[in-house]
């Protein structure tokens, strides 16, 4: 799912392609797309553009007598730049916006058609579309810490609740939690104040680096290479690999249909994490550290 840096990037790229300039009109490829009937779609017609911003992971393109587009990509939408008036075609087109510049293409490569787009209007409209995060490089640390404890979660489920943290899923959560040398299913009461503090610059720091990253990979160019495994990062994704810091392989648990990576090395002090579906089934032959599963590793490769 793009998150805040991949979110803010498609934003900076919009804004100079469309800002000012006047949505002629929308197109459709799929009907499930459009989550929302008042305002209807084709009142947006003919309006300039007045600005951009990010709501959590959304986008909201902003339309003269203050309507609003917001798309939310969901977990594989992604957002295409191409000459004006290209076709609307193919499993995967959801919409087009046409600009007199250019077409504004909306995908999504899934069989789960979880891509939206609402219209709403004025600010109590959009305020519907907020979850209502703190926005992470806008807090300091004692609204980062109040946020964090307000309910009793796991730091990757804190992490990754929009209605805590704005902008942040399960790929940026992953890198804050490795960087902050926290483990993933640390509940946060159970946290020190030097660790929330520790967190707290982890995530400001993972984040504005990715996104000066993603400007520089971008370029002028549309961002086109928009994933949530990217080349560079420490350990979402590279399960098995050698973590970057220490060595050890990275660890990963899935779990509900998602999965946390970590380092047990950096996170953990060298316990595995027990991965629901494995641990259910190997039940006491589960190795409880590092240097068990890499001694039964050797034991197998003998």
């Amino acid at each position: 799912m793009p998150e805040l840096p991949d979110i803010t990037v498609y934003i900076e790229a919009l804004r100079v392609r469309i800002e000012g300039r006047t949505l002629d009109g929308v197109r459709l490829g799929s009907p499930f797309v459009l989550r929302s009937v008042d305002p209807p779609l084709e009142a947006c017609a003919g309006r300039r553009v007045t600005g951009l911003r990010r709501l959590g992971k959304r986008i909201v393109i902003e339309l003269e007598g203050d309507l609003h587009l917001v798309l939310h990509l969901m977990i594989s939408g992604r957002l295409h730049w191409r000459a004006r008036g290209a076709r609307v075609s193919g499993r995967l087109a959801l919409a087009a916006f046409d600009f007199p510049n250019g077409t504004l293409l909306l995908t999504e490569a899934s069989t789960k058609k979880r891509a939206s787009l609402h219209v709403a209007r004025g600010e109590p409209g959009l305020r519907a579309h907020d979850p209502g995060g703190l926005e992470l490089l806008e807090a300091d640390p004692a609204a980062f810490d109040a946020a964090l404890r307000r309910e009793r979660h796991t730091l990757k489920r804190a992490l990754t609740d929009p209605h805590l943290f704005s902008g942040v899923g399960n790929a940026y959560s992953d890198e804050i939690l490795h960087r902050a040398r926290l483990a993933p299913f640390k509940l946060t009461d159970a946290l020190s104040a030097e660790e929330s503090s520790r967190l707290f610059e982890a995530a400001r720091a993972v984040l504005e680096e990715w996104t000066e990253r993603l400007r520089r990979e971008a370029g002028d160019a549309f961002p086109e290479k928009v994933t949530a495994f990217r080349e560079g990062m420490s350990v979402h994704g590279r399960y098995g690999l050698p973590c970057p810091v220490c060595g050890s392989p990275v660890q990963r648990v899935v779990y509900t249909g998602n999965e946390a990576n970590y380092c047990a090395t950096c996170q953990t002090g060298g316990r595995l994490l027990a991965d629901r579906a494995l641990s259910r089934l190997l039940k006491k032959d589960w190795p409880r550290t590092l240097e068990e599963l890499e001694n039964r590793t050797r034991g197998l490769a003998e």
